[in-house]
């Protein structure tokens, strides 16, 4: 992962940062409330020496600087402590004395300086002024020689204090909601990073290209609209769900202009991925550009395309793959538009082995004839090996992944499953994508009022085709038969 992505993952997961943050303020609040108000006194000891006792300046001035080191050691000695229990009546015991009590010394001086911290703040000053009254005692018994009781070389008087402060020390309330807010968005961001990397669904294009092996041909948004219409034809044409699978068709033409795919098969790694839809619409816009396309349902598990076109759906594929009808019988005219269907038809005890028949490949080389461009739903490759057996015969594969559901390990086992038996990959989609405010924006500026006309009553059968235009997908002139022509010529 590089820097982009770990701000994606943030991005994703704002609301972990956002309750880790809430909750480490709320922990932060906690603790100032029920903690104890603590109070500093303080006292500033300067520690000197005789002159007479050193006569050059500048060792005289090293020596009392490490002398003062020692004696910040001594103002928490166990010794001191157990002289202020005994002459102070405080009720603490030298340990809880020793506890409150902190040396420093002020760098490159001679100066000391001893802190007390008490929750009463009337003791920690009477504790201070105990302890300096001691600590001086103690310096001065500590440095007296014993030959002759001569006097100490130290001397050690207070300058600054005891005085304690009128307000408390801690809790301090800033410090603890900043430490606590900085605290809590280290964890929300360390929580994200690590659901980031715990989380194998599919959240973006780049690791879908990147699983599968092959160019992303379209990234189609999520549309709230879509479950209750989803076809991009009436109000619905142009939204940006429409305007994402019209790009999806241009970038189909030149994934390879040399040899352009004819025969599209649409797969997914799962159900529910929205691969029926996409097929759908495709053949929808690839009509709407005026190419000639056959729409087949060879999805025999779970047939759904005659579902959503509102056409009849009992007699189709199945039929024709059988011998019981001919194709030119079943095959449907959808809308207005150069767009035929052919449903699934009844649902058969053996789909594997009707897909991978004869007369599928004789039915798909008829159609090859008589259509600009055949759209395949097939079903999805994870589940049943329908799906291969379909993308085997066609001249490629579309591969449908829906975001944040599909796994990445399953998306890269079904691309697997297709490049096992030498299906063309044609590339991937990226189906139901959340779109940032920039695309939505860029979407909605570029917006092109398409004028709603109502698809025409479907009729069982296509008796008139629509005139073809050269549009340069397939290198498709006019005069080329009637589809439906062409289609009876399918032998029962």
């Amino acid at each position: 992962m590089d820097v982009r992505d770990y701000l994606r993952a943030v991005r994703r997961s704002w609301w972990v940062v956002l309750l880790s943050v809430m909750a480490a303020l709320g922990l932060a609040a906690l603790v100032t409330v029920r903690a104890e108000p603590r109070y500093e006194a303080s006292v500033t000891f300067f520690v000197t020496t005789p002159s007479q006792g050193l006569t050059d300046a500048y060792q005289g001035s090293v020596f009392m600087q490490q002398r003062v080191k020692s004696y910040a050691d001594l103002l928490r000695s166990d010794r001191l402590a157990r002289s202020v229990v005994a002459k102070t009546p405080l009720g603490l015991t030298a340990e809880e004395v020793q506890s409150r009590v902190t040396a420093a010394t002020v760098p490159d001086t001679v100066l000391l300086r001893g802190v007390v911290t008490d929750t009463d703040a009337t003791r920690a000053q009477r504790l201070t002024e105990a302890l300096s009254t001691e600590f001086v005692e103690l310096v001065k018994a500590v440095e007296t020689t014993g030959e002759g009781g001569r006097a100490a070389p130290i001397k050690v008087e207070v300058i600054s204090g005891p005085r304690v402060g009128s307000t408390p020390v801690s809790p301090n309330p800033t410090r603890n909601v900043a430490l606590g807010a900085f605290a809590g968005l280290l964890t929300g961001v360390g929580l994200a990073l690590l659901r980031a990397r715990l989380d194998t669904r599919l959240r973006d294009s780049v690791g879908l290209q990147r699983v599968t092996g092959s160019p992303l041909l379209g990234e189609i948004p999520f549309d709230p609209a879509a479950r209750t219409a989803p076809l991009i034809v009436g109000e619905a044409a142009s939204s940006p769900r429409a305007e994402a699978v019209r790009k999806l068709r241009t970038n189909l033409r030149f994934v390879d202009v040399h040899e352009p795919a004819r025969v599209i098969a649409v797969t997914s790694a799962l159900q529910g991925e929205g691969k029926t839809t996409l097929s759908c619409n495709l053949a929808i816009a690839l009509a709407e550009a005026g190419w000639r396309v056959a729409l087949v349902d060879a999805d025999l598990r779970r047939p759904k395309v005659a579902e959503y076109l509102g056409l009849e759906a009992s007699v189709g594929l199945t039929d024709v793959l059988l011998g019981d009808v001919n194709v030119g019988d079943v095959v449907q005219r959808w809308g207005d538009r150069s767009l035929l269907v052919l449903p699934s038809g009844s649902v058969p005890p053996n789909p594997s082995e009707l897909l991978g028949s004869k007369a599928m490949a004789d039915l798909l080389l008829v159609l090859r004839e008589s259509a600009d461009i055949v759209v395949i739903d097939t079903a999805p490759l994870r589940t049943v090996t329908d799906g291969v057996v379909v993308a085997v015969q066609a001249d490629g594969a579309l591969l449908v992944s829906r975001y944040g559901r599909t796994d990445r390990n399953q998306v890269g086992a079904a691309a697997q499953a297709l490049q096992s038996v030498s299906v063309r990959l044609l590339g991937c989609v990226l189906n139901m994508a959340k779109l940032g405010r920039a695309e939505t924006y860029q979407y909605e500026s570029y917006r092109v009022e398409v004028p709603i006309v109502p698809p025409a009553a479907p009729t069982s059968r296509a008796t008139a085709a629509p005139t073809a235009r050269n549009t340069g997908f397939v290198g498709t002139a006019q005069g080329v038969p009637d589809p439906t022509q062409e289609l009876t010529r399918l032998p029962r």
